[in-house]
């Protein structure tokens, strides 16, 4: 174990076990079904929420961590023995986790370096930079070097995910109420994109299993990738996706994740979704 602590909110779709396991310490979003609030990852795990999800009508709200909350977690490190921390957050762009964990850093700047990360990315991208943070901490590496070495994987990321429906990110304010019309008429499966820290439209499919090769078909042949992980939200497909992902990229450890409720609540149900990491050198 490092000096060096890691922090991360819940949006990176790890299970707290996950977390857990890897020394990294999570400052949870909220969210809220109607008036009964739960406490992302600690109260509701994803398998719980999509439990719920199925017998809602309305859209779940979720909420960023307060200040005080990122500060406690900051303070607790530090008495904890770590001598700085790293923190990992979810796009700036989607939520305001960003900005309540640059403020908490500045509260405990007396106390114990804090170097916080905008991601640019939600779910098991911003995941996957949280574990490469804790490897590297575990492997007492400095801050300075830590940093270095996300800042340069972020830009050799893509994220890609095709959704069931539209009317989740509509709802949410995430798309226009006439993309998700048009989308709903002519009965398109969307592929969207997350890049540079926004959820972009990427592409528009007749049906689901052209919109799953579609998916696939962003592996690029041409690529060399140290790491991928597949997203998925009660998707029947996945198991058989994850084997063709396996196959297109003949490599057998790929990182299998559900979607939690932080994503999911934007994203819905049967979403499917790919983290891509190229190889850097």
């Amino acid at each position: 174990m490092g000096n060096v602590g890691v922090v991360t909110d819940s949006a990176g779709d790890l299970s707290l076990g996950q977390l857990m396991e890897h020394d990294i310490r999570v400052v949870p979003l909220k969210v809220r079904f109607s008036d009964k609030e739960y406490v992302d990852v600690v109260e509701l795990d994803a398998s719980s929420f999509w439990e719920l999800m199925k017998h809602s009508s309305d859209l779940p709200q979720t909420s960023a961590p307060s200040i005080g909350e990122f500060e406690a977690a900051f303070r607790e490190m530090a008495e904890g023995g770590k001598e700085s921390i790293i923190c990992i957050t979810l796009s700036q762009d989607l939520s305001a986790t960003y900005q309540s964990a640059v403020a908490a850093a500045k509260n405990v700047a007396s106390l114990i370096e804090v170097d916080v990360i905008d991601s640019r990315f939600v779910s098991l991208a911003e995941g996957y930079l949280a574990l490469k943070a804790a490897e590297l901490a575990a492997n007492n590496r400095s801050l300075p070097e830590i940093h270095s070495h996300i800042m340069e994987l972020i830009p050799n990321i893509s994220v890609f995910g095709t959704l069931d429906t539209l009317e989740n990110l509509k709802k949410g304010g995430r798309i226009g109420a006439a993309q998700a019309l048009l989308g709903s008429l002519l009965s398109f499966k969307p592929v969207i994109e997350v890049k540079d820290g926004a959820v972009l439209p990427e592409s528009r499919q007749r049906t689901r299993s052209k919109a799953l090769d579609y998916l696939l078909s962003k592996i690029s042949e041409s690529e060399s990738y140290s790491w991928i992980g597949v997203m998925q939200a009660e998707a029947p497909e996945t198991e058989s996706f994850v084997e063709k992902v396996r196959q297109r990229t003949k490599m057998s450890d790929v990182f299998v994740t559900t979607i939690g409720p932080i994503i999911g609540t934007h994203a819905g149900i049967r979403t499917l979704g790919l983290t891509l990491v190229r190889n850097i050198h």
